[in-house]
């Protein structure tokens, strides 16, 4: 008689980084993803640094999760960004114009610093659920996305399976960068409306 030894998986480790203006809601789409919560109450972040074991795509992955702190300006990249950073969240709040017009600056910066168009970079329109409050249409979101050449995701980070989501498109974004995946991922557009502007399902992944 003879037994099949079962192989032992093992985990892939790979750093993420949020980067965005102030304000715009990083902290909280972080500490949704790791930690299945939303803080009550903003506090300025310096800089944090998150770990969560996640698995997809029938992988295991121990993710360290950058979140930065928020610049007006961004002359200086963030030092913790500058090495290994497997790709990127580039957040921005669809009722701060501000924050949406200076994430050309911050998607150069990082090609500048990594010198490398490829890398994966996801555009998140965050507080989606604030429709009465818009500023940036998800057209103009789209548009960034297109001349980035990054997948573009509204959410809001009040909703835990939105945020997920979106982590995991960086991730299957990562392994097909890699040829760890077969690619492309889904081109269909995932959207949801109802009547109401202010209802989270008005949001999109595309």
């Amino acid at each position: 008689m003879s037994s099949t030894a079962t192989q032992p998986r093992y985990s892939l480790n790979r750093k993420v980084a949020v980067m965005g203006y102030p304000h715009v809601g990083k902290s909280s789409i972080v500490q949704r993803f790791t930690q299945n919560m939303f803080p009550d109450r903003y506090e300025t972040t310096i800089e944090d640094q998150h770990t969560k074991h996640h698995t997809a795509f029938h992988r295991d992955f121990n993710l360290r999760v950058t979140d930065t702190a928020g610049q007006q300006e961004y002359t200086v990249f963030p030092r913790s960004c500058s090495l290994d950073v497997a790709g990127f969240l580039l957040v921005y709040a669809i009722d701060d114009r501000k924050s949406f017009d200076i994430c050309s600056s911050i998607y150069e910066k990082i090609i500048s610093v990594y010198g490398d168009p490829s890398i994966p970079i996801i555009i998140v329109g965050n507080k989606c659920d604030l429709g009465t409050q818009r500023v940036v249409q998800q057209e103009e979101g789209k548009e960034l996305a297109k001349q980035c050449e990054a997948k573009f995701v509204e959410i809001t980070a009040r909703e835990t399976n939105r945020v997920n989501e979106v982590f995991e498109l960086l991730l299957r974004e990562i392994e097909i960068s890699r040829g760890n995946l077969r690619g492309p991922p889904q081109q269909q557009t995932k959207e949801q409306t109802s009547s109401d502007p202010n209802d989270p399902k008005n949001c999109v992944i595309s």
